[in-house]
């Protein structure tokens, strides 16, 4: 008998007694008591992934925003982003080529998972091109506390599966065979998320 044999036999006696068409078990969710915590442990799960995370209001952004972003640094923005970034360039269709000489991105977010701290783009006004979020070393995302939901379910009930979906968790990662951990590989090196107060 072989490996795959073995564990499809495993998994065949463990569904034995298993109806298939029974019903689906709803998918566990995070108890919702107060928004203000929803925010802080989106901030802590951020976080987690090595992100950097500012908290701040919306008269301070502007101040938050320009410490974030690398000194020197071109800086490109998503169109209709709605914050002046002094110095950056709207993208308007900009090549991947082009994209590559600026060294961070400003876009706001669609939502913000609490549960896995992740942060999706539909890529609507303000987030841009799915392109302009992968290809800049740095990526400063702002997420407005009105944002945050609790779990996956409650992101996904926002969400058109439409349109084209960005679900960031962290600076892009992968690591080798030995576990060694590269940040990126396959997107910004760097990710700052500014959380502002709605």
């Amino acid at each position: 008998m072989s490996a795959r044999e073995e564990i499809l036999g495993r998994v065949r006696a463990a569904l034995a007694g298993v109806d298939p068409s029974g019903p689906v078990p709803p998918a566990p969710r995070v108890p919702v008591t107060d928004p203000a915590d929803l925010v802080n442990l989106f901030a802590d799960r951020v976080a987690d992934y090595r992100a950097v995370v500012e908290r701040c209001t919306a008269v301070e952004l502007p101040e938050r925003l320009a410490a974030a972003l690398p000194p020197g640094a071109r800086v490109v923005i998503a169109p209709g982003l709605g914050v002046t970034v002094p110095g950056a360039v709207v993208d308007d269709g900009l090549t991947a080529l082009e994209l590559d000489q600026f060294g961070a991105v400003v876009t706001a977010a669609r939502v913000g998972i609490a549960e896995t701290g992740t942060i999706v783009l539909d890529h609507g006004p303000g987030q841009g091109r799915r392109v302009i979020s992968l290809i800049p070393d740095h990526h400063v995302c702002l997420v407005r506390t009105d944002q945050v939901v609790a779990d996956v379910p409650d992101a996904i009930e926002l969400l058109d599966p439409a349109r084209p979906l960005t679900w960031i968790s962290g600076p892009s990662a992968t690591s080798d065979i030995e576990l060694d951990r590269v940040e990126g590989v396959h997107g910004p090196r760097v990710l700052d998320v500014i959380v502002v107060e709605a």
